[in-house]
């Protein structure tokens, strides 16, 4: 068994499409839109097969994203070792977005560092 994929809801889904083609290398497909609803949506795939619905609509709330609350909390993604892990960090700020921990080697002994990627979700980076 194998998760399939996750979705996520986002106001500019151009934006979160761009910044997951430009920092994680996903490719996209086509936009599927419902004129009914206002519903739009792509699925974005990584080079491993994993996948990742971003979904927006004009009704959806955009709430405050507190750190502990329940529901989806991050996206951890692999970059395979610590160098990539330090070098995306940097690129991530350089280009505005906040690193909140790290680069370090937590506890249970994972070297990751954790940003605040598009619309303030959180993402870590890891090996």
């Amino acid at each position: 068994m194998k998760i399939e994929h996750l979705a996520i809801y986002v106001k500019d889904l151009e934006g979160a499409r761009n910044f997951f083609e430009t920092y994680f290398q996903t490719q996209s497909n086509q936009l599927y839109h419902n004129p009914k609803t206002g519903f739009r949506s792509y699925f974005l795939s990584f080079t491993d097969g994993a996948r990742l619905e971003i979904m927006s609509r004009p009704d959806t709330l955009d709430l405050a994203k507190a750190a502990n609350r329940t529901g989806l909390a991050h996206f951890a993604m692999s970059l395979g070792n610590r160098k990539a892990v330090d070098d995306l960090t940097k690129r991530l700020e350089a280009d505005g977005y906040k690193c909140i921990n790290g680069p370090r080697t937590t506890g249970d002994g994972y070297y990751e560092s954790v940003i605040l990627g598009f619309e303030d979700n959180t993402i870590e980076l890891t090996v």
